[in-house]
């Protein structure tokens, strides 16, 4: 899929590449058998599900039967990072409607963008699994809530002495 990365998706997807503490997360979209990975950061996986979940909300029921979840396709090589998104339902199309637009320094010009129109039940199964792979990661140090590592970490709360 060459630039502007325009999809009416049959493939929407996020995933995670690496261990738990150094995965690097992706946005997957896919139309005709052509597919674009963009990297992006676990905040903007979870947001973006949480985004589709308050809009689904808001919406009457319907839209397509269930979709099945998807795994990000092989070969994962980004196009570009994702700085912002954008998310919103065109009525006439009873579909959502995601902007993506390219992570840029404020001295350069401007990026790529991405626009991909999601089902509502690509949005419903992109929503549950943006979950899992926020709850895949490491756990929260019960005490500050920063993720820590099998060995611990520098906790603020005790004062960066006792690993948590």
């Amino acid at each position: 899929m060459s630039p502007p990365f325009d999809a009416e998706c049959d493939h929407f997807t996020a995933g995670a590449v690496g261990d738990p503490g150094a995965r690097v997360f992706y946005l997957q979209a896919g139309e005709g058998g052509e597919i674009v990975s963009l990297r992006c950061e676990k905040q903007q996986v979870a947001a973006l599900g949480e985004y589709f979940e308050r809009i689904l909300s808001d919406l009457a029921e319907g839209g397509e039967g269930p979709a099945t979840a998807s795994e990000l396709l092989e070969p994962v090589e980004a196009a570009f990072v994702v700085g912002s998104l954008v998310l919103g339902y065109d009525a006439a199309l009873d579909r959502l409607v995601l902007l993506i637009q390219e992570a840029v320094a404020e001295d350069e010009p401007e990026g790529h963008a991405a626009r991909w129109v999601v089902r509502r039940d690509q949005a419903r199964v992109f929503a549950e699994r943006a979950r899992q792979l926020v709850a895949a990661g490491r756990p929260a140090c019960p005490l500050c809530g920063r993720p820590a590592d099998a060995e611990g970490h520098s906790c603020p709360k005790t004062n960066g002495h006792l690993p948590h």
